[in-house]
């Protein structure tokens, strides 16, 4: 009787390693990956990058091999919201490491996506992140793979190529803690 105890709580705690597994969320390119050309149509913030609202231009060309955090997201949660606010601060105080975000807002709705990241620029303060909307506004420029069923994907670049990713189902399982913490790999 032990045996069999001993095997099917074996075989619980597979298939629940199994099931949390199954949780995490993959959506973007993935660490070692290059990032490629995009474009989007600038609706706020960053008033001092050069470049004007409704402007449509390729960000990620414009921040070449810089370090760079490319956010793509369905939401405006305050988890999203937190984010923006933090990475701001990061490009401020890295200033001399010349970092660089931008925000894709998507959706279903070129119209709809619009009007929330809209919203989002107004709930948020975002002197040195601009906020966008992708051509390929659904899901993000088809080379990245952002999985659909992703509120969040974070993308950490430098010299082009992905040092880091974040990925989230939902908004409110976003870690911006680590999102944080993960620049330490585009800043050195």
């Amino acid at each position: 009787m032990k045996l069999l105890t001993m095997m099917l709580t074996a075989v619980a705690l597979v298939a629940g390693s199994s099931l949390c597994m199954a949780e995490e969320t993959k959506s973007g390119l993935q660490t070692g990956e290059m990032i490629g050309a995009f474009y989007v149509t600038k609706l706020a913030g960053a008033s001092e990058d050069g470049v004007d609202v409704g402007k449509n231009l390729c960000y990620r060309c414009k921040n070449g091999g810089r370090p760079q955090v490319i956010v793509f997201t369905r939401t405006g949660d305050k988890q999203v919201v937190d984010l923006v606010q933090q990475l701001d601060k990061a490009i401020a105080a890295n200033e001399d490491k010349q970092l660089r975000s931008f925000v894709n807002y998507l959706g279903d709705e070129k119209a709809s996506a619009k009007a929330d990241a809209e919203k989002l620029a107004k709930t948020v303060t975002a002197d040195n992140v601009p906020i966008v909307l992708p051509n390929e506004f659904e899901n993000g420029p088809e080379n990245y793979g952002i999985n659909p069923k992703a509120e969040v994907t974070i993308i950490l670049a430098k010299g082009g190529e992905v040092k880091a990713n974040f990925a989230a189902a939902s908004a409110k399982d976003l870690k911006v803690d680590a999102v944080i913490a993960g620049l330490e790999k585009i800043l050195n």
